[in-house]
């Protein structure tokens, strides 16, 4: 049987992996401005925006968030089916508007609010079954 310790872990990881991967998406777009808009394509001009980025520390900063997101998400599919926990770090779709509306200054319409909403309802319901449906592993 599933002990509330496993769900409890796993409640409070997903919630740290959403929320590390809506700030670290986040910091890549606020570092992503500061280099500004990628217009040309050829191999010159991407290496020269991709050497630009490099030396961004919001960039890195991002970068380094979004690591510890994946290894907070690394040890969710340890501990759960990956059939939970996909469904519910989907929560990090509602984060991003609403910390790009906060952090970013984006305008975010009421179609997509509506969106986020939907998304969030989808988590909850996602959040109310079991962890895992199995005992081993």
């Amino acid at each position: 049987m599933l002990t509330p310790s496993l769900t409890t872990r796993t409640l409070g990881l997903t919630a740290l992996a959403v929320l590390l991967n809506g700030v670290g998406n986040v910091l890549l777009k606020l570092g992503m401005q500061r280099v500004g808009e990628i217009r040309a394509f050829s191999p010159v001009a991407l290496a020269a925006a991709a050497w630009q980025a490099s030396t961004t520390g919001m960039v890195w900063l991002g970068v380094g968030v979004l690591a510890l997101f994946f290894l907070c998400y690394l040890v969710l599919l340890s501990w759960a089916d990956y059939s939970y926990i996909q469904p519910a770090s989907a929560g990090g779709y509602a984060i991003v508007p609403l910390f790009g509306w906060l952090l970013a200054g984006e305008q975010v319409g009421a179609l997509r609010w509506s969106g986020v909403v939907l998304i969030s309802l989808g988590v909850v319901l996602v959040g109310r079954t079991c962890v895992r449906t199995s005992e081993g592993g």
